[in-house]
This record gives C-alpha cells, sequence and structure tokens, in this order.
C-alpha cells in the first residue's frame, strides 16, 4: 500500500518509471493506464508495457485474467481498436483452454465493442453467445448483466417489447442477490427510458424512482454520476407530460451534483439544455437564451455534434416565439444538416419537424421527407427486430446441428460422409432456392408498397391542380359573367327613375327575369363547387380500393368491404387517413401470412363520433393468452395509439381472427390538413 502511495506522489513530479522486476511492474503499468490524471499519451504507454508482460506469458486462467484487464484500460481510453484486438484474442486462448466463464466474457466484452460501434447485429450476436453460455455455467450475475446490455441495445434499436421482457428476465435474477444495487440501477432505469418512450409516464416515474432508491447504497462510485443521471431522466418525462414547471426542479437539482462539470461533462450540457427548454416552455426568460449556447459550446467543444441538434431545435423554437424568423429558420437549418450525416434517423425527424414549423413557405417538402423518413424508420427498426429473432434461431440451429453430426460422426464417419456432404449439398441447395424467393417477393412486396405511396401522392397533386383550375374558372366566371350582368341590370335600374310608371313597370319585369337567370348561374357554380369536394372526400376511399383491388389479384382469399356511408371522411385528419392505411396494409399482410383465410372481411363504420375499423378473417386463428405480439401487431397498436384510437384482436385456435380498430372523430383534427 505504501509503494503505491509512493509511486502516485512520484507521479507528480516525473513522467517515467524505473522498473527492474517485469512481474513486479505488471500491477503498476495497470494502474497507471488507468489513472484519471495522467494524460491520454502515458495512459496508452503503459496499457502497451503491460501488454508486452502479458502476451509472453503462458496461456492459464491468470493470464487471460490480465488480459481483460488491459482490454477495460483501453476501453476506459476509448481506444476501442485496441480494446476489439485483445478482445478477440483473449477470446481465442479461452477457447483453446476450454475456460467457459472467460469465453462468455469475451463475447461480452465483444458486444460491448460493437455496440459502441453501432454494428447492431454483431453486438447481439456476442451478447447472445454470452447469454447462453452463462445460463450454461449457471453463472447468474453475469447472465442478469449480459441481459441488461442486451436489452439497452434492443431499446436503442425500437424493439421495445423484446427489451423490456430481457430486463425483466434480469431483475428476476437480481432480486435472488445480494449487493446487487447498481445493477438494480441499471434495469429501473432502462425501464423508466422506456416506459417514457412508450409515453406510460405513471410507470416511468415509479421505475426512476427506485433507480434513485438504489443509489442509496454508498458502496456506488459517486463519479459515475448516476443520480445527476436520473435525475436528467425524470426531469424528461415531466417535459413529455408538458407538465414543464415540475421538471425545472429536477434539472436544476442534477446540475448541483457534485463534480458534475469534471465527472461527466456532456451529462451537464445535457442538463443545461434541458432547463433551459423546461424554462422556455413554462414561460420563465432567466438564464435564456443563455442555458443553450452554453450547452451548445461545451458539446461543440467535446465534439458531440449529434447531441448539438437538440440545442439547435430548441434554440429554433425560442428565437420563433421572439418573432426572429430569419434566425429560427437558420438555426433549424443547422440542425437539419448535422443530423442528415448521422445514422439516427430520430435526429432527422425532429430537425424536419422543426423546420416545417418555422419555415411554412417550404412546410409540404419538408413533411414529405418527414414521412418517407419515418415509414424507413419504421421499416428499420422492423427489420432489426427481425434480425435479433433470426440470430437466436440461427444460433441455437448451428448448436443442435453441430451436435448432432458430433454424435453421427463417432460411429458412422466412413460409412456415411459421403451421403452426409450430399444430403448437405441438397439441403443447402433448397434452403437457398427458399431464401431466393422469399427475397424476391419481399422485394416485390416493397415496390408494390413503393407504387402505392407514389401514387398516393400523384392523385393528390393532380387533385390538386383541378382545384386551383377549377377556382379560376369560377371566379372568371363570377367576375365576366354574373358581376357584368348584375351591373348592367343595376345601371338599368338607376335609370327607371327618368321615364314614366308605365315603361318603367315593364322594364323592371324584364330586369327581374335577368336576375332569376342570374339566380339560377349561381346555383350552378354552387352544385359544381359541391361535386369538386365530394370529389376530394372520397380520394381516400379510392386509395383504399387500390389496395383492395391488388389484394384480391395477388391472393386467392375472396375480400368483402364495406364503407359506412354516414363516415364524414372531410372530418377525419391525413394523420389519421395515414394510418388507417398502414394498418389495413399490416392487417392484410398478416392475414395472407399467416391466416390461411378463404374470406377476409374489411368493415368502416361510424359509431358515436368514432370511427371503427374492423379486419376479419375465418382462417385458423390463435390463443391470444400464448402466443406473443408480432412486431406487425405492435406496430398496428402504435399506429392506433397515435391516433389517440384502440385496438382489440379476438381470436382463437380454429375459429378466425378479428381486428377492431376504434378511433375518436373530432372535427378540431382537420382544421391544418387538406384531405388526401
Amino acid at each position: 500500500m505504501f509503494l503505491l502511495l509512493f509511486l502516485s506522489a512520484c507521479n507528480k513530479k516525473k513522467t517515467s518509471y524505473e522498473i527492474s522486476s517485469p512481474k513486479d511492474s505488471l500491477p503498476i503499468y495497470l494502474t497507471l493506464a488507468n489513472d484519471i490524471d495522467l494524460s491520454y499519451e502515458l495512459k496508452q504507454e503503459n496499457a502497451k508495457k503491460a501488454f508486452s508482460i502479458v502476451i509472453n506469458q503462458q496461456n492459464d486462467s491468470l493470464n487471460r485474467v490480465n488480459l481483460f484487464k488491459i482490454a477495460n484500460r483501453y476501453y476506459n481510453m476509448s481506444d476501442f481498436k485496441s480494446y476489439n484486438q485483445i478482445s478477440k484474442l483473449v477470446l481465442d486462448r479461452s477457447i483453446i483452454a476450454k475456460d467457459s466463464i472467460s469465453i462468455a466474457k469475451a463475447y461480452s466484452y465483444l458486444g460491448d465493442y460493437y455496440s459502441s460501434k453501432m454494428v447492431s447485429d454483431s453486438a447481439y450476436r456476442n451478447y447472445f453467445q454470452a447469454q447462453k453460455i452463462y445460463t450454461q455455467i449457471n453463472d447468474d450475475l453475469n447472465l442478469a448483466k449480459t441481459l441488461i446490455n442486451k436489452a439497452t441495445l434492443q431499446f436503442n434499436e425500437g424493439d421495445f417489447f423484446e427489451s423490456e421482457i430481457a430486463v425483466f428476465k434480469a431483475l428476476e435474477i437480481l432480486n435472488r442477490e445480494k449487493n446487487v444495487n447498481d445493477k438494480l440501477y441499471d434495469c429501473y432505469n432502462l425501464l423508466g427510458i422506456l416506459y417514457n418512450e412508450r409515453e406510460e409516464f405513471d410507470k416511468a416515474l415509479e421505475y426512476q424512482s427506485k433507480a434513485l432508491n438504489a443509489l442509496n447504497d454508498k458502496s456506488i462510485p459517486s463519479e459515475l454520476q448516476l443520480r445527476a443521471k436520473s435525475l436528467n431522466n425524470i426531469g424528461f418525462i415531466y417535459i413529455n407530460k408538458n407538465d414543464y414547471k415540475k421538471a425545472i426542479p429536477y434539472f436544476e437539482r442534477g446540475l448541483k451534483e457534485n463534480n458534475l462539470y469534471k465527472e461527466k461533462t456532456n451529462l451537464y450540457a445535457m442538463l443545461l439544455d434541458n432547463l433551459g427548454y423546461a424554462k422556455f416552455k413554462s414561460g420563465r426568460v432567466d438564464g435564456l437564451p443563455d442555458d443553450f449556447y452554453r450547452s451548445l459550446r461545451i458539446r461543440d467543444s467535446l465534439g458531440l455534434k449529434m447531441t448539438m441538434i437538440a440545442n439547435q431545435i430548441h434554440l429554433s423554437e425560442y428565437y420563433a416565439s421572439k418573432k426572429d424568423t430569419i434566425k429560427a429558420i437558420q438555426l433549424a437549418k443547422e440542425a437539419l444538416s448535422v443530423s442528415r450525416s448521422s445514422e439516427k434517423l430520430n435526429n432527422t425527424l425532429g430537425a424536419l419537424k422543426q423546420i416545417a414549423i418555422v419555415d411554412p413557405k417550404n412546410a409540404s417538402i419538408y413533411s414529405r421527407e418527414y414521412i418517407q423518413l419515418n415509414d424507413k424508420l419504421l421499416k428499420a427498426e422492423r427489420k432489426m427486430g427481425e434480425k435479433f429473432s433470426r440470430i437466436e434461431y440461427e444460433t441455437n440451429e448451428i448448436k443442435d446441428e453441430n451436435s448432432n453430426l458430433q454424435e453421427k460422426n463417432k460411429t458412422l464417419v466412413y460409412v456415411f460422409s459421403i451421403c452426409t456432404l450430399l444430403g448437405l449439398f441438397f439441403y443447402v441447395y433448397k434452403t437457398q432456392q427458399a431464401k431466393n424467393r422469399e427475397l424476391l417477393f419481399k422485394q416485390q412486396q416493397q415496390i408494390a408498397n413503393e407504387d402505392i405511396y407514389n401514387l398516393m401522392i400523384s392523385q393528390q397533386n393532380e387533385i390538386e391542380l383541378t382545384r386551383i383550375k377549377e377556382k379560376k374558372r369560377v371566379a372568371q366566371e363570377l367576375h365576366d359573367g354574373v358581376l357584368g350582368r348584375m351591373f348592367g341590370i343595376r345601371i338599368s335600374l338607376d335609370g327607371l327613375d327618368k321615364v314614366d310608371e308605365a315603361e318603367a313597370s315593364s322594364k323592371r319585369k324584364k330586369y327581374l327575369t335577368e336576375l332569376k337567370n342570374i339566380e339560377q348561374d349561381i346555383r350552378e357554380i354552387s352544385h359544381d363547387l359541391n361535386r369538386e369536394k365530394s370529389e376530394l372526400i372520397n380520394n381516400f376511399v379510392l386509395i383504399l380500393n387500390k389496395l383492395f383491388e391488388n389484394q384480391i389479384n395477388t391472393f386467392s382469399s375472396k375480400l368483402i368491404t364495406n364503407f359506412d356511408t354516414e363516415i364524414k371522411w372531410e372530418l377525419i385528419s391525413n394523420i389519421v387517413k395515414i394510418n388507417l392505411y398502414r394498418i389495413i396494409q399490416e392487417g392484410l399482410q398478416n392475414c395472407n401470412k399467416y391466416a390461411k383465410a378463404d374470406i377476409i372481411k374489411v368493415e368502416f363504420k361510424n359509431e358515436n363520433d368514432h370511427l371503427v375499423l374492423k379486419i376479419e378473417d375465418d382462417g385458423i386463428g390463435f390463443n391470444t393468452k400464448r402466443t406473443k405480439n408480432g412486431i406487425g401487431l405492435h406496430n398496428i397498436e402504435y399506429r392506433a395509439a397515435e391516433c389517440k384510437g384502440t385496438v382489440t384482436i379476438k381470436s382463437a385456435k380454429g375459429e378466425g381472427t378479428t381486428l377492431i380498430v376504434k378511433i375518436p372523430i373530432d372535427p378540431n383534427n382537420n382544421l391544418h390538413n387538406n384531405d388526401i
């Protein structure tokens, strides 16, 4: 202990050390490589010295422990390239030594590496490998840690349902363990963030409160600044609830945490930005816009370009409220420009939403891009969720195949080797054929969806052009025809005062007849305008009929559709119509893929100021209590929730399936939308 203290004191006076014994120097190199008071170059130098000692040692358990320590030092220095290389090295050595604990740990380290590089499928594959081994060797604590890492990855990729399941599995394990408050904090914090994303705010606050309580454990290092992190998350929940006054104290408490600026500068900048936004939305002006600019400068100095987007959007909102439109547009454009260089589409969606508000002249352009990116994001989230499931399936399948092959090779390696090769070749050939057919089908389906979307846009443009032409024609008829004739009659009526009564009476009858003709012309113009409105309203129904026609032409099942004539489509907003279209598309796709139905019914009804969509089939059905919802059904529930609606699924094996979506009709929803 005295030696370490002495060396630490010497560190402040000189930057190199003379150590005679390599064996004795390894702990010192490891300590210095992790010393936050040393420069990056010195930490790198000490990590390399430690590695030069360990690499030549015998491949035993101590050697692998030291390799993990060195990898950890590189991770703390954000030298992910070296971290990856050493993690792969220790994995190879662990496999040679058949050390299951080290193999699982190495997979977990590699999962962290790919997660930091945002290569989600590789990260998930390594976490899943670690999870399997920890399960086999009954290492519950490390299993829980791995489940938390996997859940975090799934959350970041938008797979909220599976992320929630993984967190609760980790909690089930941790509740049987002792002294695990740091991991309990990770679980509660992640659940709080997850429920906040799903707008279940009461649950989000409940779990963030549990996370704060877990931090009462004094053994959790204060330099991690977890309390400030949770206070920020609670404040953000209140922002999402539009309760800005309640959010402010949490951000202020977070900023007062000891050494926050030094230990977690990026978190300090986030709290400062969120505090400024909560003040702005609650009507307070103290510290504004300085809070935004201070946060922006800190993030810029740290090179955190993506987090600067939030500052720029908030500043754009602030200047828009001050009627400084030029500055508001400039900041929104800067945010959009930076966000487009990011792989996270959510950043671009937020910037597009803000610039559409402050730049109404070009709002239609930004709105179209927003819709396209939103669809792309949903597809990417679904694809990643499916990829995660496929990784688990393929990993288990490979394991089972290897086990079977090993058993067969013990007794029949010579007799059946040729048959096995032929069978494997045939299997691969058939599997590849099936995959090619599936890929071709998906490509055709994607092209069809894009054609439908393009058709919707083109129809909308054509209708808008028709409306403009019709308005011009009506204006011309009113000006050149009706107004001209009325002006002539008015002049003639003025002249009646200058003629005798007998002659004036006959002329008055003639002018009354002309006025009746003008009245009839105005009535015909009014009827033309009503017909135009009816055509616009029915446009959404025509688009749906195109979808139904494609369904009938592509699949053998009979499709029956019914539209309630009482539905007032002009009261339905664009957002609701787009979501309804996607829900019907998803519902039909589920019927085609899983139901094996002979008859599919799609029905729209108007019930007590609610628009009710019912999709019913006579297929094989499923047990709604035992079968977990797939990504498709989650998307339907999400789209219905966006419209403040509800989803009900009724099904049983052999009794078909009924999907009912109920959406309230609010006339005010359509005040700022044009019909499709």
